[in-house]
């Protein structure tokens, strides 16, 4: 197992490259099971969750080749080709770790009628049922059981029908699952109150590439005729909008100047507010975006939401760079009962952070001090990161397999812009 080393003190400045987005990838992998025909992906970036998940794809008879990659290549091409499935079952040791597995229950019923699939893992930041996923399903004429840990789902007399469904709160992943498997259903599906993320509307073009008939991308309300077939494509994988904004906080809590190479604005609108408000310059075009602190900065208060509000994936973040902001400010979890492992890492550290239920309240500026600390999810993981390139000294970060998961070649990247880190066996 390894672990990061880093020393604080150093300014980043510099350029550093985004790479595809983990959220997308792990949601267009598996359009490759609705067809007999290749679907390539570009921009595919190199993380460990894309090759557990594609470990998981060769479960069902997917063939996967990479092309024309090098190893010092950020992201790459891969095509996969289901000509044939030979199995409809996920199984749990391929499944357990990767809570995104649940992604393959909708276009395994669509195009076999059946699927099996484990129960799925991932981050420990709270309960995060699939019944709006199984629901969703049902709606669309799917019949499901639970049985032994096991989803099974079966789409009775050839084929789902398609219907209507309304999600009582806004889930993304039971978007993700309707749409895919509502895409091959013989009547129209109306899904209601559905996310929309950017993530989301990446699956939904690569699916219209592909042959899907989808009104109403982007927004809450989507209408989709379901066709006999799809075909092959080939796609680009969006920016990953949380990486940007990940580092966008390592650049501004370092008092830095970063271009955010292929960063994407219109997709980080949230997270570019906070940055305004917490006194970060922000400016961007249409090859990037660039993030410069230059002034002192400002306590802010910030509450997580659905898409277009601020994602909880960048909470963790954010908190970190508040822990230098001038004053008082406090951020409420709203999508996330239990994500707030990351505070007592941040106090070893010296931050003053205080919490009640889903609230969080940073007092600021508080003097980061090197320490030894251990990440407790993905998100979490790179606060902690953040956090130790402002502080005094050494920082060694442990258990970082978490941010293998999320962020390609992060030490790299980091190391481009002018920070003091490296990767070390812990032994």
């Amino acid at each position: 197992m390894d672990k990061l080393i880093i020393r604080g003190g150093n300014r980043l400045s510099g350029t550093i490259p985004i790479s595809g987005a983990k959220n997308s990838a792990l949601t267009l992998l598996p359009c490759a099971l609705l067809t007999d025909e290749p679907v390539t992906l570009r921009n595919l970036p190199r993380l460990a969750d894309i090759d557990g998940f594609q470990h998981l794809m060769g479960q069902f008879g997917v063939a996967h080749t990479i092309q024309g990659s090098r190893p010092d290549d950020f992201g790459r091409v891969v095509t996969l080709e289901a000509t044939r499935l030979t199995s409809t079952v996920a199984p749990y040791d391929l499944v357990r770790r990767m809570r995104a597995s649940i992604l393959v229950l909708g276009p395994l019923l669509a195009r076999a009628g059946d699927a099996t699939v484990s129960l799925p893992g991932g981050c420990a930041i709270g309960d995060r049922p699939i019944d709006l996923h199984l629901k969703a399903l049902e709606a669309l004429g799917a019949r499901v059981e639970l049985a032994q840990g096991y989803v099974r789902a079966v789409a009775p007399g050839g084929g789902l029908a398609g219907g209507d469904f309304r999600f009582p709160v806004v889930s993304v992943g039971a978007t993700e699952n309707a749409v895919m498997a509502a895409v091959l259903a013989k009547g129209v599906s109306r899904l209601s109150n559905a996310a929309r993320e950017p993530e989301i509307v990446d699956l939904c073009r690569l699916l219209t590439a592909m042959g899907a008939q989808i009104e109403g991308i982007g927004s809450g309300e989507l209408v989709i005729t379901g066709v006999p077939r799809l075909h092959g494509a080939t796609y680009r994988v969006m920016p990953d909008r949380i990486e940007a904004g990940s580092y966008a906080c390592a650049a501004a809590i370092t008092g830095g100047s970063v271009r955010l190479e292929g960063a994407d604005a219109d997709t980080m609108g949230a997270t570019i507010d906070a940055l305004r408000r917490a006194g970060v310059e922000v400016s961007h075009d249409p090859r990037g975006v660039t993030v410069a602190a230059n002034e002192g900065l400002r306590a802010v208060d910030l509450e997580t939401a659905p898409y277009p509000g601020l994602a909880t994936d960048m909470q963790a973040q954010l908190m970190s760079l508040l822990t230098q902001a001038q004053g008082d400010s406090v951020l409420h979890e709203t999508i996330f009962e239990n994500r707030y492992m990351h505070v007592p890492e941040l106090r070893r550290m010296g931050a003053v952070i205080e919490t009640a239920g889903r609230t969080a309240t940073v007092h600021g500026p508080a003097r980061l001090v090197g320490a030894e600390v251990m990440a407790t999810d993905l998100r979490a993981s790179m606060s902690l990161v953040i956090a130790a390139l402002a502080a005094e000294g050494e920082t060694q970060v442990r258990r970082i397999y978490h941010l293998d998961r999320g962020y390609e070649r992060l030490e790299e990247k980091l190391a481009l812009a002018g920070a003091d880190i490296r990767r070390e066996n812990d032994v």
